[in-house]
């Protein structure tokens, strides 16, 4: 493995949204997902377009983006823990092939003229709920297509690939409505899914997996992937910011059809135009992002993004003419990619691979959770109070925003060694131990010098996030009192197969926190005992 400054130089070195392109299994997967990604959004736009002409009632428009996004908040969690536990690559295909199948209904109601406001919100959601299963496992692959040095480069490269497709779905939507009609959108959504089942078939990644162990069950991995969430304080840094932004950048993507229709009165080829500005401007700002990043670093980026998104929000509750419109979107997305690719990352490396799946199932719950809760909210006030009203307070909320969470701090590089360091030894047992017995209580005996007591205890705190991170779900430390200098540190899994799963997932970086406890140890090693839960014997096998 290479040292963790070394590995944090290359990556900065590669960040550059081309690097990625070197790899062919990435470069076709890319671009099969822009094909894809260039169906739904004339998706979007053809669907918010069509319930303006269904139900004018802000509230309802807005529900076509509670609609799309709601899934992504109810079942991104169980998608990440299965993306962690079976195969990612197969499990993506049967997801975009039941997509199809639900793109092609929805196509078939609207040709045949049968689509209303219900049916319109029942398809957005069974759409976004396929998204949702599909989400975690497209973002965990991502790491299987590029090597590590490569990662930020990948992860900047599909955020220029989502905003091309943005930037030229709505408007082929609107292009394509106004030409061939309301319906063609929705067969072009529903024909776009083959090339992403196209390119994962095709696809063949080289399996890295070195666990011997059977597979989690998913409800005891989704448990603890949100122990894991909870000790692990970069996600939640991340998490943190993500609400704060997301909630109140939800405004403009929720209230745009009716500033289109009726602050500046114009067709769906108008909508259509102002959402390709905010992808064209996320494209501008993709390219403007690694110099920024070098200067603003990771935080003053993501504020930057925020004040940008707030002036945009401004400018869009008060325009009338379509050129202030096309500026306001563009900086909303140049705002939006700043804001994005950083949260992005942050995640990325913050998540050793064996709970990845989980911690990004996490960050796009938060996403379109706070999407989701906001586009209500502001469709809600734009119907009570006006649309310039709605816009001005979310502008407001974020830049409040940005002071209420700077304290928590993004992670910019992968400065951190996350590899599993497999230094832990294989228990020594006496007995035979079932997979399933437990729970299993683990005791690490230490011998501290007395001057070095509360330096070693404020080490093994940092440890104990480790411990819960890693499956414990209980920890503690305990003082001798009859012996001076003796301390025992205790922590509880649930079964004997977890502890052994921890032993795999301890990373390098773990391990030098732990080296930092260890070296308050007088003798070598600290003395480690393994307690299972003893199974009594029953009754009937008492001899009479």
């Amino acid at each position: 493995m290479q040292p963790a400054g070394e590995r944090s130089t290359q990556v900065e070195a590669s960040s550059s949204a081309w690097v990625a392109f070197r790899h062919t299994a990435f470069t076709v997967v890319w671009t099969a997902t822009v094909v894809a990604n260039v169906g739904t959004w004339m998706y979007n736009a053809a669907s918010g377009w069509l319930m303006t002409s269904l139900e004018a009632d802000p509230l309802t428009v807005s529900l076509v983006q509670v609609a799309s996004s709601l899934p992504m908040f109810l079942f991104a969690i169980p998608a990440g823990a299965l993306s962690d536990i079976i195969d990612k690559r197969r499990f993506l295909i049967l997801i975009e092939i039941v997509l199809t199948v639900f793109a092609v209904a929805s196509a078939l109601l609207v040709w045949l003229g049968l689509m209303n406001p219900t049916l319109l919100l029942l398809f957005t959601f069974l759409l976004g709920a396929g998204a949702a299963f599909a989400a975690p496992a497209w973002q965990a692959i991502v790491p299987d297509l590029v090597p590590k040095q490569d990662l930020a480069s990948a992860v900047a490269s599909n955020g220029v690939g989502i905003n091309i497709s943005r930037a030229l779905g709505p408007a082929l939507g609107g292009v394509v409505i106004g030409v061939m009609g309301m319906a063609a959108p929705f067969w072009i959504n529903a024909l776009s899914n083959f090339a992403v089942i196209g390119a994962l078939l095709w696809w063949r990644p080289v399996s890295t997996r070195t666990a011997n162990l059977p597979a989690e069950r998913l409800m005891s991995a989704i448990v603890i992937g949100f122990r894991h969430a909870r000790y692990n304080p970069d996600l939640r840094a991340t998490l943190v910011r993500a609400v704060a932004f997301f909630f109140f950048a939800s405004a403009y993507w929720a209230l745009l059809p009716l500033v289109a229709r009726r602050q500046i009165a114009g067709g769906p080829e108008l909508y259509g135009i102002l959402l390709g500005a905010i992808g064209l401007g996320a494209i501008v700002g993709a390219f403007l992002l690694p110099s920024l990043k070098k200067r603003l670093g990771p935080d003053r980026m993501v504020a930057a993004g925020t004040i940008g998104t707030a002036i945009s929000l401004v400018l869009l509750g008060s325009v009338t003419r379509v050129e202030l419109g096309f500026v306001a979107c563009m900086l909303a997305g140049i705002s939006w990619i700043a804001v994005l690719a950083n949260l992005n990352v942050s995640v990325q490396v913050s998540l050793p691979d064996w709970v990845r799946g989980r911690g990004l199932a996490m960050f796009v719950t938060v996403f379109f959770g706070a999407m989701t809760a906001g586009s209500a909210l502001w469709g809600q006030l734009a119907s009570s109070y006006g649309l310039p009203l709605a816009h001005f307070l979310a502008a407001a909320g974020a830049a409040i925003g940005i002071a209420v969470t700077w304290r928590w701090k993004l992670r910019g590089g992968a400065t951190r060694d996350l590899a599993p360091s497999m230094h832990w030894p294989a228990p020594v047992l006496a007995i035979d131990a079932e997979p399933d017995q437990g729970p299993v209580l683990i005791t690490v005996e230490y011998r501290i010098a007395a001057e070095e007591r509360d330096d070693f205890l404020r080490a093994l705190r940092k440890l104990s996030h480790q411990r819960r991170r890693d499956g414990a779900y209980a920890w503690d430390v305990f003082e001798d009192a009859a012996d001076k200098g003796r301390f025992l540190e205790v922590f509880q899994v649930a079964s004997w197969l977890e502890h052994l799963r921890q032993h795999q997932r301890v990373t390098n970086a773990d391990r030098i926190v732990q080296d930092s406890v260890r070296r308050f140890h007088a003798a070598t090693e600290p003395k480690v005992t393994h307690l299972l839960a003893a199974s009594f014997p029953s009754d009937a096998s008492r001899s009479s």
